[in-house]
């Protein structure tokens, strides 16, 4: 595993973190979750040199934290970064345009979200307190600023971050300029290229880390989708995949193919594309067999693609506007 510098934190994170979305179950997520095998997964990361782990409290509702508490407790020598985020209290993903700061992170509900994921998670600190989402109108807003300062004045979370919405990139550059954020995570992925457009340099210039969510788009750049595929209506998939969106990203994930050197999968053209910029200091996978941590962390090897290639993925930017439903 390789490591990167997370922004002015100074952090060494491993360049393949864990994304715990999926593993965490619960409604609003991913069915076919699996809580036995789950801690194995959780545990081959770790011991292959994975050390940043991302997880929220709406991810099971707390279950998603408890597993990482649990990572952390049996673990007590290795140095784990434990991320997770404040849920809007509307459950609103993304926010409304009507949404205001009261609606959507008040004071007291910062608060009460941080402590109780210090509770899931049985630790005193958390490395990394993000906003799960975010509108920049609320940047100036000092009720959320006094928040997290007292938070970090008593000594319950180390840095802020911010995990932008889908197809949203800019929508954080206010609140960057505040001084207080320290991490910005955003979905990046060979179809989702804009965050290189102002988000990167942004971030590289005021010292901001960045972490890559989404690197298979939510399994369309896995290479196993089909025309005909279908999950149960609970999930959320059902949602993303939907009419305008399951056909055209089949078609895309084809057309990758052709492109794919010999002996290399599309989910590691993916993470390698994800890792060639220098920007990004950590990909999040989603993984949930141990099959799909080994083959994800192995792509941490330092073999850069080749640049021609890079040119050619390039072209299978893919630019979306957002839905009702993303987030």
């Amino acid at each position: 595993m390789r490591y990167r510098t997370m922004g002015r934190l100074g952090w060494q994170v491993s360049e393949v973190g864990y994304g715990m979305w999926g593993i965490g179950g619960g409604p609003g997520g991913f069915t076919g979750w699996d809580y036995e095998t789950a801690p194995r997964c959780l545990d081959l990361a770790l011991e292959l040199g994975g050390n940043l782990f991302d997880t929220a409290w709406v991810y099971g509702r707390g279950v998603s934290e408890q597993m990482l508490g649990r990572l952390k407790r049996e673990h007590p020598d290795q140095r784990i970064y434990l991320a997770t985020k404040v849920p809007p209290k509307n459950r609103e993903w993304p926010p409304r345009g009507s949404d205001t700061l009261a609606d959507v992170f008040p004071a007291d509900h910062i608060r009460e979200y941080t402590y109780r994921s210090l509770k899931n998670l049985g630790t005193d600190r958390i490395d990394l307190m993000q906003f799960h989402v975010w509108e920049d109108r609320w940047a100036d807003d000092e009720r959320w600023q006094r928040a997290i300062c007292e938070l970090k004045a008593e000594g319950v979370i180390d840095a802020v971050g911010i995990s932008v919405n889908r197809w949203e990139p800019a929508n954080c550059l206010r609140a960057i300029d505040t001084g207080l954020i320290d991490v910005i995570q955003v979905i990046y992925n060979i179809f989702d290229q804009a965050p290189e457009d102002e988000l990167f340099g942004y971030a590289e210039r005021t010292g901001v880390g960045i972490i890559a969510r989404v690197p298979f788009d939510e399994g369309g750049l896995t290479g196993t989708l089909t025309a005909e595929t279908s999950w149960p209506e609970e999930d959320w998939r059902a949602t993303y995949f939907g009419p305008e969106n399951l056909l055209p990203t089949v078609e895309r994930a084809d057309r990758l193919n052709d492109l794919l050197p010999a002996g290399m999968t599309l989910p590691e053209l993916s993470l390698r594309f994800i890792l060639h910029h220098h920007a990004v200091s950590t990909v999040i996978p989603g993984m949930r067999r141990p099959e799909h941590v080994r083959a994800n962390l192995s792509v941490s090897d330092g073999r850069p693609l080749d640049a021609h290639l890079l040119d050619e993925l390039r072209k299978h930017r893919w630019d979306r506007r957002p839905a009702w439903w993303s987030m």
